[in-house]
């Protein structure tokens, strides 16, 4: 652990320095202005960066039978479910440190047993995963170099990024080695594409394919200025519409890390929205379009405390124009515990500033995890209390009350029935569940077969009736 606040204390001191963008920032842009100019190479740019955009493995345990497919149908034990390691990934990362921490996405990682590593220079690491995040699918690898020098590339200013710019991406695309290409940013802070929970991505038409996720994104000073992260296609390859995660989020997350001790806990406001349709600004008697409309607010919050109501309208934080729930997740999600906003909210007619003080989400109540015994269709399923916590850590934005299952053992009752991790109880056999308490009274003073859940999942709501 000291090795790796070590790392992120270099990256955050040496790459977030912002030197070289400021100079590319405040640097006149021109295009070619003759043949000799369009003649110029990137290759030096490319010598320098891509030593630091690494290939990924990672190789996850499968059960198989030393029989084919009838081991397990004839024969049983001994025969059946033997172990075995297979390569089940492939994908791209960027070492951002000397001390060896690699960026990628967790979606790269997700699904590994194992990581390895392998460098331009065929230097091979296995790597500890660190830290994951399925909301902004991000993840941070540590490798030891064992006192060798490792290539890196400095996090840039992603901020200071215009459209037009050129960039380079890294990477390696369906595995056929690492590969470089260029293009321009198409478009930025890209939200509600549907990647990730949480997201406002850079926007290139640089060729980006299976492979290249977890690559570098790199701006003309050799900074990178974004992990890329997925393509827009319906065949699969690219079709020059590429995603990136800003430079900047990813410094804001590796400075979570060293504020945690190694854990991220992202700030909350305790507010619960939506978007502000025309319709609905119309109504609102509201200049403009978008903005995000609280529908409730959590006591206690910070968003409580400061004095935000249902029915306001949150128009910009700290300048920055709000015109969607996306963006507000954002905002929210790339700032720090302990930071303070302003935001400019519209309340019946008025526009007003409020003050937020940022602050982690509680875990209140405790989450008491309890795994479900007796007959019932929930046998063998794991659950926890609801909390604003265990709502963050779970991915299920806005749900800060209630039970939720944490886990359903593969082959249990539960996951026979249906039921999924994640699932938010919000009643059984209609009586309303708030507690796990309330849901193991309600189990057990069950006197029929026939069973009736509502379940919150993925943003629907699902009614199970059964007879178990």
């Amino acid at each position: 652990m000291k090795r790796f606040i070590v790392g992120i204390c270099l990256v955050l001191g040496l790459g977030l320095s912002f030197t070289g963008s400021v100079q590319a920032q405040n640097a006149e842009r021109a295009v070619p202005a003759s043949a000799v100019q369009i003649q110029l190479s990137f290759a030096p740019l490319v010598k320098q960066s891509a030593p630091a955009v690494v290939n990924i493995f990672t190789r996850a345990e499968v059960s198989r039978s030393p029989l084919g497919g009838f081991g397990d149908d004839l024969f049983g034990s001994p025969f059946s479910r033997q172990t075995e390691k297979v390569q089940t990934a492939l994908g791209s990362g960027v070492i951002v440190s000397t001390d060896g921490l690699v960026v990628t996405n967790y979606h790269v990682i997700s699904e590994g047993t194992e990581v390895e590593v392998v460098l331009s220079d065929k230097r091979e690491f296995v790597a500890e995963v660190l830290f994951t995040d399925s909301a902004s699918d991000l993840a941070l690898l540590q490798i030891d170099p064992e006192g060798d020098d490792l290539p890196i590339l400095n996090l840039g200013d992603s901020d200071g990024v215009e459209i037009g710019d050129l960039v380079l991406a890294i990477g390696n695309p369906f595995g056929v080695g690492q590969t470089t290409t260029m293009g321009i940013v198409s478009a930025l802070a890209r939200t509600d594409v549907g990647i990730t929970e949480v997201g406002s991505f850079i926007q290139t038409d640089a060729s980006i394919n299976p492979g290249n996720s977890g690559g570098a994104l790199v701006d003309m000073n050799g900074n990178l200025i974004g992990i890329n992260t997925a393509i827009y296609s319906q065949s699969g390859s690219s079709a020059g519409i590429g995603f990136a995660i800003p430079a900047n989020f990813v410094a804001n997350t590796l400075r979570a890390l060293e504020n945690g001790g190694g854990k991220v806990v992202r700030p909350w406001l305790g507010i619960t929205g939506e978007d502000v349709t025309r319709q609905m600004a119309n109504i609102l008697k509201l200049d403009g379009n978008g903005g995000f409309l609280v529908n409730d607010v959590y006591d206690p919050s910070p968003a409580f405390d400061a004095g935000i109501q249902t029915g306001d309208v949150i128009l910009s934080l700290d300048s920055a124009e709000i015109l969607s729930t996306a963006e507000m997740r954002y905002a929210i999600a790339s700032s720090l515990v302990g930071d303070t906003m302003i935001a400019q909210v519209y309340r019946e007619g008025d526009i007003i500033d409020i003050v937020l003080n940022l602050t982690a989400p509680p875990e209140v109540p405790a989450r008491e995890e309890t795994q479900l015994t007796g007959r019932h269709p929930l046998q063998g399923a794991s659950v926890i209390n609801l909390s604003p916590a265990v709502s963050q850590e779970l991915d299920l934005p806005g749900k800060w009350t209630g039970v939720v299952i944490s886990e359903v053992p593969s082959g249990s009752i539960a996951a026979r029935q249906g039921f999924r991790a994640g699932d938010v109880i919000r009643s059984a056999n209609r009586e309303i569940i708030e507690t796990v308490a309330d849901l193991e009274v309600t189990l057990g003073e069950a006197r029929s077969r026939r069973w009736s859940f509502i379940l919150d999942r993925g943003g629907r709501t699902v009614t199970y009736r059964l007879v178990y």
